[in-house]
């Protein structure tokens, strides 16, 4: 019977984003939107549950910032997850 390898070092997504939980992390979405927020939870979707959360949206006229308490956000709109992170610089 073989037995599967697995290396020590690696890190699956969905464990990168488990290890998130708790933290502030910073989203980019595929509609010219980032969100920056604490991740309460996820799901096998990476659907997220986040608070203290901060969208980010370029518009015509600018930068339009909008501050939530809560968010659900579907995992379908997600292009890239940054662990940590604090959003886009202000300009």
């Amino acid at each position: 019977m073989a037995t599967a390898f697995v290396n020590p070092t690696q890190l699956l997504p969905l464990e990168l984003v488990d290890k998130c939980i708790g933290s502030r992390i910073h989203i980019i979405m595929k509609n010219d939107k980032e969100i920056v927020g604490t991740l309460l939870g996820f799901d096998d979707f990476v659907n997220m549950v986040l608070e203290d959360v901060t969208e980010f949206e370029s518009t015509p006229e600018g930068r339009r910032v909008t501050r939530l308490d809560k968010l659900l956000l579907n995992g379908n709109n997600i292009t890239m997850l940054v662990p940590g992170g604090e959003g886009p610089e202000v300009n």
